[in-house]
């Protein structure tokens, strides 16, 4: 067993090299909960033997040195970091040692804000001028940054009436549509891709060209103003925030003034529950003592304020070791590479394996078998792995080679023109067929109910299918002999596939698994052209000029239609009796005609597709954004604030999920006294 002062000695150069990695390196050693496990522990060995605290320690301090390639700047006050609080507790723990430290008793006010993972930055003005811009650097002396900060338009260089030298601080970041965009460049480049927006950041903000710094979508946050000059103190914190955002600052989504202990537990809830609302990266919310006052009463300690901490959220990425690459075939013969891990808690679940999207990726992010890698799981997505941890004193295995072969079939796997994909083009890979079968009877296409992955398989592996026209074909008694069917379920499986011979053509397209076309799109080739003889015989530019097609989905039906095999498939489903054509009984209502939806977060007991689907099935148009066209937006658990702050502003009814039911059957609604229109 190690000595307590040799683990200490060890968790602090850790630490420290971790740290570096973090505020200069180009690539991230490990995820902020890794690190926050290993100062944890350092903490509670210090205060187990105070002898083997130091004043250097990372628990003690802030930061890391200045990069010598920058130029120092002397932060007008110093720039601390902030105490976490990993649960409930811990975040009540300290309300309760802010009374002990001079803060009144009773409904104390908060606000609490959402955290960024970004990169602190302050920036000095002078006469409302912008002249200096630095990164935290140790908390005292930061780096000079100021020719890339000026190349991010949500930095004002002017405070308009602002007088005397004052700081604002706040961070910089990458939203998550622009960090997205910024990958997809890399990969159409060729070039490595970044494994998160905080590390983009950091390395578009440090870099030596301010034409690099230019060429990336960085923002910034404001939170913070130090050194206030006369006649503009502002008593707290929500009204320093105003103050930002009249001087132009962008400020943070959502802000919450509560108070007392059970409006913070409140509010660090709901950011917990919307964090991927936002359009930025949060690994928490932050909590600060609104009243300057007591901001000022209860003080700081040599590292954090006493009056502010941040409730961290149970960790979106963690690291594991990579123990092989696969590759799993989908419907459309798509070849996919995935991660085989060590089984790691991730955002509350088990993760055991993670999606490596495609070649390039696997090829850009040098991943290899053996590696230790960060895993990541943000909200309900498929982990996926984000990128090696570097370890110098372990030997890496060979780089992974994607397969020339498909590994169920055996037949060559190739890749399309201008794809990033590898696909088995063999129709009767049994990956494919499986994944056909069960695409074709799920809910939003076919609706065929008892038949799911399981069954399917079973009746692949049987002989008795071999693609989604033989379904129609089966009787009780070819079911009767398979383990788990019995005269009833036989009965009732048949009964159900014979039920989806009448439906209707928009739920057919959507069961074929054309490319591109989902439940939206089907309604609209269905509605237009009434049967699959007329679709299949209208030209590309036709197809293109329908609301919604354009050419890429046009060419992929176009595809499809003049697929030979495709095209057999379909007449095979219509000497099945499979309804061809959309027919007057396609739609379940004209309740929305002629109106456009919109719909964000989750509406109880539909998916995105099925809310979506049951919209047009009454003549209305789902669409995915607000604009002045739009009837009213749905509103389910979790929507997103960018969509619901869009229909306030345009004066777009906002309905609860409560009242969607209400909404198809009427194409109105009619909220309840105790749950109004938002």
């Amino acid at each position: 067993m190690t000595a307590p002062a040799e683990r200490a000695a060890w968790l602090r150069a850790e630490l420290e090299r971790l740290a570096r990695a973090y505020y200069h390196g180009p690539a991230p050693e490990v995820p902020d909960a890794d690190y926050d496990e290993l100062v944890r522990e350092l903490a509670e060995l210090e205060e187990a033997h105070p002898d083997l605290a130091t004043a250097s320690s990372p628990t003690r301090r802030v930061g890391v040195a200045p990069d010598a390639a920058f130029a120092p700047v002397e932060h007008l006050e110093p720039m601390l970091s902030l105490d976490n609080a990993f649960d409930d507790d811990e975040l009540a723990a300290w309300i309760d040692r802010l009374v002990r430290a001079g803060a009144p008793e009773g409904d104390l006010a908060f606000v609490v804000e959402p955290k960024i993972d970004g990169l602190a930055l302050a920036l000095s003005y002078e006469e409302g001028r912008l002249v200096r811009a630095a990164t935290r650097g140790d908390g005292r002396v930061g780096e000079d940054v100021s020719a890339n900060v000026r190349t991010i338009r949500s930095v004002p260089a002017v405070l308009a009436g602002v007088t005397g030298r004052l700081e604002v601080r706040g961070e910089v970041f990458l939203a998550k549509a622009d960090f997205a965009a910024l990958n997809d460049a890399q990969l159409r480049r060729g070039e490595r891709t970044f494994a998160n927006p905080r590390n983009a950041a950091a390395g578009s903000l440090r870099q030596k060209d301010p034409a690099v710094t230019a060429s990336r979508p960085l923002s910034f946050l404001a939170y913070q103003i130090v050194g206030w000059s006369p006649g503009t103190v502002a008593p707290s914190q929500h009204e320093v925030l105003a103050h930002l955002g009249a001087w132009g600052f962008t400020v943070a989504d959502s802000v919450r003034q509560v108070r007392g202990r059970p409006g913070v537990l409140e509010a660090c809830a709901w950011f917990q529950e919307h964090r991927h609302d936002l359009r930025y990266d949060v690994d928490g919310a932050v909590v600060k003592v609104d009243d300057a006052v007591v901001q000022e009463r209860v003080g700081a300690t040599s590292r954090a304020p006493r009056w502010a901490i941040a409730r961290k959220f149970p960790p979106e990425e963690r690291t594991t070791r990579l123990r092989a690459i696969e590759v799993s075939i989908g419907r459309t013969g798509r070849a996919t590479p995935y991660a085989v891990l060590e089984p790691v808690t991730v955002a509350g679940s088990t993760v055991s394996m993670a999606t490596l999207h495609n070649a390039d990726q696997v090829r850009l992010k040098d991943v290899r078998p053996g590696d230790l890698v960060i895993v990541r799981k943000a909200g309900d997505v498929i982990p996926e792995v984000v990128a090696a941890v570097s370890e110098p004193d372990r030997p890496r295995g060979e780089p992974w080679e994607f397969p020339s072969a498909c590994p169920e079939c055996g037949e060559p796997l190739t890749r399309r023109d201008e794809e990033r994909d590898y696909y088995c083009t063999n129709p009767s890979c049994p990956a494919r067929q499986l994944q056909q079968l069960s695409h074709f009877a799920s809910r939003t296409a076919m609706d065929i109910e008892g038949l799911g992955e399981q069954r399917v398989s079973q009746l692949l592996a049987s002989g008795r299918v071999t693609d989604v026209a033989d379904l129609f074909a089966l009787d009780a008694a070819d079911l009767a002999p398979l383990e788990g069917f019995g005269e009833v379920s036989a009965a009732a499986l048949v009964a159900a596939i014979g039920a989806a011979r009448q439906r209707p053509l928009s739920r057919l397209l959507v069961g074929l698994g054309i490319r591109h076309v989902g439940p939206v799109v089907a309604r609209t080739l269905a509605r237009h052209y009434g049967s699959f003889a007329a679709l299949a015989a209208s030209p590309s530019d036709e197809l293109e000029s329908l609301e919604g097609i354009g050419p890429v989905v046009a060419a992929a039906v176009r595809r499809f239609v003049e697929d030979p095999e495709s095209r057999d498939l379909v007449e095979r489903l219509g000497r099945a009796g499979v309804s061809l054509s959309e027919g007057p009984g396609a739609r379940a209502s004209d309740a929305l005609e002629g109106r456009t939806v919109v719909v964000t977060g989750v509406v109880p007991g539909f998916s995105r597709e099925e809310a979506e689907a049951a919209i047009v099935e009454r003549g209305g148009t789902a669409a995915s954004a607000v604009s002045r066209r739009t009837y009213c937006v749905v509103v389910g658990d979790a929507p997103g604030t960018a969509k619901v702050r869009r229909a306030q502003e345009l004066g777009i009814p906002l309905v609860p999920a409560a009242q969607f039911a209400n909404l198809l059957a009427t194409g109105r609604w009619q909220p309840d006294a105790d749950e109004p229109v938002l």
